[in-house]
């Protein structure tokens, strides 16, 4: 096995450099992709995530008739019920069947393989669901660094219609008033609306 190593430049005339691993073919195989790039002073790294094949393209395109036009929807997902809320309210709210949802899923340490595979769990977890209630293919996308910034890297990335994620039951308002992930987004992404969904106060579903 061995890695192969490209250079490409953005259209700033900025260098990226791409590693990639070779794939692994099958049902629930992934691979990874990784990439860092630099923007002043700033690094920014992620890896892709392969989510499970759950239907060929040609059978999704039967049931929504010619999957083209559709959207492009960002999801903030973690581990915790309010992130769970967000994800459901998506599936049942937003989204339409030639809709591309794309996870993003920020953690301390993409190198980090125990994160990675907690973080592999949860996209194959969540894009199981969103085939199965909504009928709509999923992407997903682990990003290392600050959240807030990851997300608005990953729009401005995507330019999608709409950026989600979800609050504590303490309400909208108070969530962007007193700083928080939501909070950032809210006034920093500028390639998408921003949609906060409040979470319940008390209880809801956790994805450990």
């Amino acid at each position: 096995m061995h890695w192969n190593q490209t250079k490409a430049k953005s259209k700033n005339n900025k260098e990226t450099t791409r590693i990639l691993k070779p794939e692994l073919e099958g049902f629930f195989f992934f691979f990874w992709t990784m990439e860092t790039v630099r923007e002043d002073v700033e690094e920014y790294s992620w890896r892709d995530v392969k989510v499970p094949a759950l239907a060929q393209q040609s059978e999704l395109g039967k049931e929504s008739g010619e999957r083209r036009g559709g959207r492009d929807i960002l999801v903030a997902v973690d581990h915790g019920p309010k992130s769970k809320f967000a994800f459901d309210w998506v599936l049942a709210h937003l989204c339409r069947t030639d809709d591309t949802v794309h996870l993003i899923h920020a953690v301390s340490s993409v190198k980090n393989e125990v994160v990675y595979e907690m973080s592999e769990r949860l996209m194959e977890k969540l894009t199981i669901e969103a085939f199965r209630v909504a009928m709509v293919r999923t992407k997903a996308r682990i990003v290392e660094g600050d959240t807030g910034k990851a997300i608005c890297k990953e729009a401005e990335r995507l330019k999608p219609a709409a950026v989600v994620m979800g609050t504590r039951g303490r309400g909208i308002i108070q969530s962007v008033l007193q700083g928080s992930v939501s909070e950032y987004c809210f006034h920093n992404c500028k390639s998408a609306p921003v949609i906060i969904v409040p979470g319940k106060a008390a209880g809801g579903e956790s994805l450990t």
